[in-house]
């Protein structure tokens, strides 16, 4: 929740008990990655980003956003947009959701 609001600028007003958890993947880098699903009326234009520093190039400290825009997309869309490293989310994802069929 704490994450996805400092990225989002959304509070997630949801019973904890109403998130999917997607598990975690490790990331080049080795980067671990958690993510969770959970169901919503969510305006992806809304969304504004918080920002980082970063010193690019050296000895100039420049301020980026954390994601540069959102959207819902089509689970073919959404696969070539995603993080390739990042695609098993939606497969779990939807494998989950058929599950509850």
């Amino acid at each position: 929740r704490r994450e996805f609001h400092e990225e989002t600028g959304v509070l997630l007003d949801a019973p904890d008990d109403a998130f999917i958890p997607l598990g975690e993947l490790k990331q080049k880098g080795n980067k671990i990655v958690h993510a969770w699903a959970v169901a919503g009326d969510l305006d992806a234009e809304a969304i504004h980003s918080n920002t980082y520093a970063v010193q690019w190039p050296k000895g100039t400290w420049r301020r980026y956003p954390e994601i540069d825009r959102a959207g819902w997309f089509p689970v073919a869309e959404a696969r070539r947009k995603i993080l390739g490293g990042q695609e098993p989310f939606i497969d779990r994802l939807l494998a989950t959701l058929e599950g509850r069929k």
